[in-house]
């Protein structure tokens, strides 16, 4: 940013009732979240009334070195901010709307708005990859179009900006209002109107009514009439067809295997452009970007030749691991600062190794001085000790850039003639670089070299399913996250870091050496062991893991350890045994369990806990509420005996949605974080998590009656077509799945598994497809449900989950 607003001049754009202790105060930067502070001192903090209260993290963004607040009401110990300026206001998002809106109209620029069903953030990305060489451009980061993303993006607005594309969504009637006072356009841009978000309008006329709304303003306005009403039009607007005559009817589409030709008429010209894309999706995206390129006066030779090297965008951060104990975060898609500050903000959340790496590519666009220093300052306040600088502009710019340690090269084939594997080790090394510098090529020789069945970890997915279950929490509850078993085969730190990251209370593993790894790893949340050995003891102590203690000799084994360590007050949780009958004390254990206790003071309880058997069950309530009873009676007795203040935690994920009365202090959330919903009410309101994927590895055409696979047992009744893929028994893959059990997914269509599921390998009837070797295959995930498989394995998807082999690769990605 480059804009700074005084205090002056935030009063009279909020109409705020004000608090000011630092008159000379100046902002640069809108913070909603007290993780992503860019630089303290410029910015201005709205505590947005969420899921949880902003207020409570105005000490820490304080300590942090905030000075500026936007609140709906004071605190309540003011004076313990003695520099700070508070700014009251009724509604703290309508605050910052406000603020952007004043912004965006410090600018005589053309702004292009684009909303629809699907396909914004797409259009958004290649419109600035084709517009790109003749303006500087500011665009909204990722898919940054909500009601508070909306104002971020305008925010990216800059005095070297000669052009916007800022993309907006809404969800329901009404949100278009304030978002089309923001962004203001100048050219609007409809996608598609098709049933995405459909559920908030009582009809897909409403919905169109609300969308155009955002091009109230716009002086032109790019509209595909095959998704409009019969008959309905707009002023200013330049049509674009597949069906119908329009300012642009597209005559002939030819695909190609890997490239699409799209033929059209344009004021009697026939034009074309070639993409290097085949679905439908790409085809339908690259027309509304040809119709804005027509639109705006592009020659017709320019647009062909743009096209025809567009990119394939990725939406994703992807982290995977790297040789000599590296991580690896993949963001080689782009080279903007606002995308720059997300992807540090997702490295800054990895904690498993203490130092951080950047390997950066030159912007789109030409940097300032200023632009550098704040760039710098960010990366270093984030902990990055290590800067490598890839492209003419930054080895130009080098002087600034002064880390623990700097290199600096003309371009990627210059890094890589000089790239040694042990520059990099036991660090977390963000790859983010601009296409042409074909970052990708680093990657793949910093990525440990990945077996081809890989199991994909979408992140927003978990934090998604976090924040449901949240949803349905009082404030006061706390949460214990489920990681055991390898986070039901999700990963380890990984997930752990996200967890971390958004607030859990607690974390959960079965054994202590995924305590210890988690603790090796960074994570620092308090980590409750469910299964102690004595033999772990000693690791326990060492690394801060509280252990479950289930019974009366293991209370015993412990305080001896304990004894011998001279240790005091370690925190324990006691498991009672209400009716699951696996582990935890009786109701007639309590009297020893209570003479043990109060004459030790080695062990101090934080929880009592037991473990519901039938939660996911209504037949079995009454069990249930058996077992809620036993529990109440249990804990009321230790506390009366112990005069001990402890949690109390009972609920599972089941619980959470079906026993709301059984929270208590915190509930345990487990198979509904990784996308599973067992109560089957709310599964489509959960995401999906994992996509286990694999390749076909040949293609072979076997005659009838012949056989595929160990001991001859698929049988061929037809001429067949047999892929061979990538995934057997030793992956996880179960030989029960053999023999027409289990399906996969083939180009979209479900096929099925003929024969005996190998060690390594399967193979699919692949007949009447057109496939080809090295095609992907989906195993499960969001198009073909892991519930399902497990239904026709007459198993559960926990077992599918965790049998996932560790050699099976996880890629995880953040959107």
């Amino acid at each position: 940013m480059e804009f700074k607003y005084d205090v002056k001049t935030i009063q009279h754009i909020l109409n705020a009732e004000s608090i000011i202790a630092s008159p000379n105060a100046t902002i640069e930067w809108l913070l909603i979240d007290s993780r992503k502070i860019i630089r303290a001192e410029s910015s201005l903090f709205f505590a947005i009334k969420g899921k949880t209260d902003a207020m409570q993290f105005i000490p820490y963004l304080y300590q942090q070195g905030v000075r500026n607040f936007v609140v709906s009401e004071a605190p309540a110990d003011i004076s313990a901010y003695s520099a700070a300026n508070f700014y009251l206001v009724q509604d703290t998002l309508k605050a910052m709307q406000a603020m952007a809106s004043a912004h965006r109209q410090q600018f005589q620029i053309p702004v292009i708005g684009i909303t629809g069903s699907n396909g914004k953030t797409i259009v958004k990305d290649w419109l600035y990859q084709l517009l790109t060489p003749e303006y500087a451009i500011a665009r909204s980061p990722k898919s940054y179009n909500s009601q508070i993303g909306v104002p971020l993006s305008v925010w990216q607005m800059a005095p070297h900006t000669q052009l916007a594309i800022i993309e907006a969504g809404i969800s329901q009637a009404g949100e278009m209002d304030s978002l089309s006072e923001i962004i203001r356009p100048t050219i609007g841009v409809m996608t598609n109107l098709k049933t995405a978000h459909a559920e908030g309008f009582k009809d897909n006329l409403e919905k169109l009514q609300e969308k155009i709304k955002l091009f109230s303003s716009a002086e032109l306005v790019i509209i595909p009439l095959d998704f409009m009403p019969d008959g309905y039009t707009l002023q200013n607007s330049f049509t674009w067809s597949l069906k119908q005559d329009a300012d642009l009817t597209i005559k002939e589409i030819q695909k190609s295997k890997t490239q699409t030709t799209i033929s059209g008429l344009y004021k009697n010209q026939n034009l074309q452009i070639t993409i290097p894309f085949v679905d439908d999706a790409a085809i339908e995206n690259a027309i509304t970007c040809w119709a804005v390129m027509l639109a705006m006066g592009y020659d017709s030779a320019i647009a062909r030749e743009r096209f025809l090297q567009l990119p394939a965008i990725q939406m994703r951060l992807e982290l995977k691991q790297g040789i000599n104990q590296t991580s690896i975060i993949n963001d080689s898609y782009s080279a903007d600062i606002a995308s720059l500050y997300i992807a540090v903000d997702f490295l800054n959340q990895q904690q498993q190794y203490q130092h951080k790496s950047i390997i950066l590519s030159d912007f789109s666009t030409t940097l300032t001085v200023q632009n550098y220093q704040e760039i710098i300052a960010f990366l270093k306040s984030k902990g990055i000790k290590k800067f490598v600088g890839i492209g003419p502009e930054l080895f130009k710019n080098k002087a600034f850039f002064d880390f623990d340690k700097s290199f600096f090269y003309q371009n990627t084939a210059d890094f890589l003639s000089h790239f040694n594997l042990m520059d990099f080790q036991e660090e977390v090394i963000l790859i983010k670089g601009a296409r042409l510098y074909e970052f990708e090529k680093i990657v793949n020789r910093l990525a440990l070299k990945a077996h081809e069945t890989v199991m994909e970890i979408n992140l927003n997915a978990v934090v998604h399913n976090l924040n449901f279950y949240r949803s349905k929490l009082k404030k006061s509850t706390k949460i214990m996250a489920m990681v055991k078993a390898y986070s039901y085969g999700s990963g380890s730190f990984e997930i752990a870091n996200v967890l971390a990251y958004n607030k859990v209370d607690y974390l959960a593993v079965a054994y202590v050496d995924e305590g210890v790894a988690l603790r090796q790893a960074g994570i620092k949340l308090p980590i409750m062991v469910m299964s102690p050995e004595e033999s772990g003891f000693e690791l326990m102590l060492t690394h801060q893991l509280e252990p479950e203690i289930y019974s009366l000799n293991v209370l015993k084994s412990f305080i001896e350890f304990l004894t011998i360590k001279k240790a005091s007050a370690f925190p324990i949780h006691l498991k009672m045994d209400t009716g699951m009958h696996r582990l935890g004390f009786e109701e007639s254990d309590l009297p020893e369990l209570v003479a043990i206790l109060k004459n030790s003071k080695l062990v101090k309880v934080l929880s009592v806990f037991s473990h519901l058997a039938s939660s996911d069950n209504s037949s079995l309530d009454q069990y249930t509420q058996k077992q809620l009873s036993l529990f109440e009676k249990i804990t009321t007795q230790l506390k009366e005996n112990l005069a001990v203040d402890f949690m109390k935690h009972i609920a599972n994920t089941a619980a959470i949605l079906r026993f709301p009365n059984a929270q208590y202090d915190m509930v345990r959330l487990g198979i509904g974080l990784y996308g599973i919903e067992n109560v089957g009410n709310f599964e489509d309101q959960l995401q999906t998590v994992g996509t286990l994927k694999t390749t076909i590895t040949q293609i072979r055409k076997v005659p009838a009656g012949e056989t595929v696979g160990y001991s001859r047992k698929g049988v061929l009744t037809k001429d067949s077509l047999i892929a061979t893929v990538k995934i057997g028994y030793a992956d996880g893959y179960a030989r029960r799945f053999g023999n027409g059990v289990g399906e996969m997914l083939v180009g979209g269509q479900l096929v099925k598994v003929v024969g005996n599921v190998c060690m390594d390998m399967c193979m699919l009837d692949v007949t009447g497809l057109s496939v080809n070797e090295g095609d992907e295959v989906i195993v499960f995930g969001s198009q073909y449900s892991i519930n399902e498989l497990a239904r026709k394995a007459e198993t559960i998807p926990y077992e599918i989950l965790t049998s996932i082999s560790q050699r099976v690769k996880r890629i995880y990605y953040y959107e």
